[in-house]
């Protein structure tokens, strides 16, 4: 292979907007865009509509939090106050404009002409408080071998302005929009270049033999031989033990964790290259530092990475035209996080574990948390801003450590019905019999808070990264193999793997002053389903409709998936007497088909989901809109 000239990236003239800008948090007054930009530009932005021709229409820096990433990397974060109330059902359109280094002045469409739809001139968007039509999903891994559901998110956006009654009203990504402990060869490559192109900041590395993150680019372990240690295996030779001073610990438990990002640095580039085509552009995606015992895999993994690059000017038209809500998942930090007690332990307790976590907390919080809700994570964004300098970040671990203590990540939106986003990471549930133990996914005080979000709600969109009510085979297996201490091999993550979390959310929903109709929305899976749910012996039973829809580019092996929608029909039926020894024994769960298989009540396929509502959520249409244009649409069985 070819090795790259670093030199001619660098003459590169870049673009002034990175990635984005991508639609987030709007409401009646106000509207948030985000946007990754080389420089720190005087933007202007001006937002109308067809009944009111200025809404806003200045430069954006005093409404602007600006966080500096790198010598050409600036993070703008930015809420456009309103001057008249926003229409319900109205489309809202917006633009934002720079002087180019020859005092032309441009405006969005002039710096990338396909951010805009057909005839259209500038990005837009529906408002509407009254939620009908919602878009979620999870689980978007660049190099899987799927195509990318996002571009169903792009399809539905396009039809929408033949027939506005279709458009959707808000996308809800509920986690590992970043694959942070599983990233391809040439993914990694197309980082280190976006790295030195764009210079982000790179960093000091405490407990690790390297002595800082830049050593990362030119080390012979930089590609396929990252930090890897499986958790019941502490004798075997991996590359942890070279980066790890002392002892080896079961921490980074991912199987595709050869490539596990690092650095600060890496996961800006990451972000940089999800969302946006622009650094892919004159980037070379070969190398001669690929062992040659990798080559094969790095010439496999190149032709899906090839593939997902073709789609992203789609992507980032997309995520400009309808508000994105974003929630972490394991992924966008590493596989398992916090999954157990002991892992916890393992990790917070070792310096240089404890920074790739970290790191790739601080890249949630800039890239996707920061977003959701300005104002909330406003004492968050404080307290780290000035930790932001030119030259870097100083008291790194400081700022992590105040990001690993915050624990305001879950959010709601003033929405009709209202809508709940759960944290399910940050606030768990310790086992305190074992290490070992999966640690529930909510503790009591959270749980306790969630109730009252609830409470005389008429109904509510909960949002939960992994499904509530789940396969009931696959949490059995998972109890077994928790059972034998093996909880990290199977991802035993599920809200029933906990006594305390389970008995507490399921007591939510049996509380007499709980929302009549619930809809559950959430991914993690790599399949998706839809289940029906009301309580045994009440003569009031809320309805409970739990939606999974995975993954946006992932998707489970199929066979297997096959024989365990087979097992599960004939062990969990609805009347099968094994439901008496699960903790909804209580329940009464009925499972919608896909309208496109005879008997399977699992779907398995890349793509984007979509949930219909009315007012009082008392009909509720679920489908999954898929990457090959197809629509498969959940029905009720006989």
């Amino acid at each position: 292979m070819q090795k790259t000239k670093p030199s001619q990236n660098s003459q590169q003239v870049l673009p002034p907007i990175i990635a984005g800008p991508i639609l987030r948090a709007i409401s009646e007054t106000s509207i948030t865009l985000w946007m990754l930009v080389s420089h720190k530009y005087e933007f202007n932005a001006k937002v109308w509509t067809k009944q009111s021709e200025s809404l806003f229409d200045q430069n954006i820096k005093q409404f602007s939090n600006i966080v500096k990433v790198g010598e050409k990397a600036f993070i703008y974060v930015t809420t456009l106050p309103l001057s008249e109330t926003l229409t319900e059902g109205s489309r809202c359109y917006y633009d934002i404009s720079i002087n180019d280094y020859r005092g032309a002045r441009k405006n969005l469409k002039d710096l990338m002409p396909d951010i805009v739809y057909g005839q259209q001139s500038t990005p837009s968007f529906y408002f509407n408080k009254r939620i009908k039509n919602v878009l979620h999903g999870s689980c978007r891994k660049p190099h899987h071998t799927s195509q990318d559901g996002m571009l169903a998110v792009d399809l539905a956006l396009e039809e929408s302005f033949e027939d506005h009654t279709s458009s959707p009203d808000l996308l809800l990504l509920s986690g590992d929009q970043a694959y942070i402990d599983d990233v391809a060869g040439p993914t990694l490559v197309a980082i280190n270049h976006v790295i030195e192109r764009l210079g982000l900041f790179q960093e000091e590395l405490l407990g690790a033999t390297i002595e800082n993150s830049k050593q990362l680019l030119t080390d012979k372990h930089c590609y396929y031989q990252r930090p890897t240690l499986l958790p019941d295996n502490d004798t075997t030779e991996t590359v942890m033990s070279y980066f790890f001073k002392g002892k080896k610990k079961p921490i980074f438990t991912s199987v595709n964790a050869n490539n596990h990002l690092i650095s600060f640095a890496e996961v800006i580039g990451m972000y940089a290259l999800i969302w946006s085509p622009e650094m892919w552009h004159n980037t070379e995606l070969k190398t001669n530092n690929i062992a040659p015992q990798f080559a094969a895999t790095y010439a496999e993994e190149l032709k899906w990475v090839e593939d997902f690059k073709q789609g992203l000017p789609r992507v980032r038209r997309a995520m400009a035209h309808i508000p994105v809500y974003m929630i972490f998942d394991d992924h966008d930090v590493t596989d398992d996080w916090n999954l157990t007690r002991g892992w916890e332990e393992a990790v917070y307790n070792n310096a240089f574990a404890k920074r790739i976590v970290g790191n790739a907390l601080i890249g949630y919080w800039l890239c996707q948390g920061w977003g959701n809700d300005v104002s909330k994570l406003s004492p968050l964004t404080e307290k780290l801003v000035p930790f932001f300098t030119d030259t870097g970040i100083t008291e790194h671990e400081k700022v992590i450590d105040i990001l690993l203590h915050w624990d305001q990540w879950h959010y709601t939106l003033d929405t009709q019905p209202k809508i709940v986003v759960l944290d399910t990471r940050t606030q768990r549930w310790r086992s305190e019999s074992s290490l070992s133990k999966p640690s529930g996914l909510m503790d009591w005080e959270a749980l306790c808070d969630l109730q009252q979000e609830l409470i005389n709600q008429p109904s509510v969109i909960m949002v939960s990264p992994a499904p509530i009510f789940g396969v009931k085979l696959i949490e059995t297996i998972q109890r077994i193999f928790t059972f034998f201490g093996r909880a990290l091999m199977v991802d035993a993550e599920n809200w029933m793997a906990h006594k305390g979390t389970a008995s507490v959310i399921l007591n939510i929903f049996r509380h007499y002053k709980t929302p009549p109709h619930f809809v559950i929305l959430s991914g993690d899976v790599h399949y998706s389903f839809v289940y029906d749910i009301t309580l045994k012996f009440r003569r009031n039973s809320p309805h409970i409709t739990q939606i999974t829809s995975s993954g946006i580019k992932n998707e489970f092996p199929h066979k297997l998936l096959s024989w365990f929608d087979k097992l599960n029909r004939i062990l969990f039926g609805t009347k099968s007497p094994l439901n008496w020894f699960t903790q909804r024994r209580n329940m009464t769960i009925r499972h919608r088909r896909p309208n496109n298989q005879q008997i399977n009540t699992l779907l398995n396929g890349s793509g984007i989901g979509q949930v219909k509502v009315n007012r009082d959520c008392t009909e509720v249409d679920a489908s999954v809109l898929l990457a090959n244009g197809k629509k498969v649409k959940f029905i009720t069985r006989d």
